[in-house]
């Protein structure tokens, strides 16, 4: 069950090779908001690999945060012709890469995933400082003990 026992609206996965390794970007849409993960794969996947690794990780990949996404497409939530479905699927099959809208919460990740990390290394460069300024007046101590 997703986050707060919400389901979403649109989900799918999409397996590119990116020029070095096969990656697997899953979107899921909900009210107006998306949110992606990227899952990176070292050799090529076969179908069976991937859905099983969605069936067992899903609910513990990392998602970006949501973003709003201004679809002016959004057709109204009727029953679509199985003809005019599978042609859809087909589409979709033959489409390369990922949509705008995924890189776009891609980067967005990205950038919030960079910004914690800096902020992580500072304060673990500044914990390090402290620690070695401590180790320092220590040992000044131990030298004048007046022994």
């Amino acid at each position: 069950m997703p986050e707060n026992g919400r389901k979403f609206s649109k989900a799918q996965s999409t397996v590119y090779f990116d020029g070095s390794f096969w990656v697997c970007v899953c979107e899921r849409e909900n009210d107006g908001k998306i949110q992606v993960c990227r899952i990176v794969f070292g050799s090529e996947p076969k179908d069976y690999e991937v859905l099983d690794y969605l069936q067992k990780h899903y609910y513990s990949l990392e998602f970006s945060t949501p973003i709003s996404v201004s679809d002016r497409s959004r057709k109204s939530s009727r029953n679509v012709n199985p003809k005019r479905l599978e042609r859809m699927a087909a589409r979709s099959m033959r489409q390369r890469g990922i949509s705008t809208k995924a890189q776009l919460a891609l980067s967005a990740a990205r950038d919030e995933h960079k910004k914690n990390d800096k902020i992580q290394n500072r304060l673990r460069r500044v914990e390090a400082d402290n620690h070695r300024r401590m180790l320092k007046i220590q040992k000044r101590k131990l030298k004048h003990r007046g022994h």
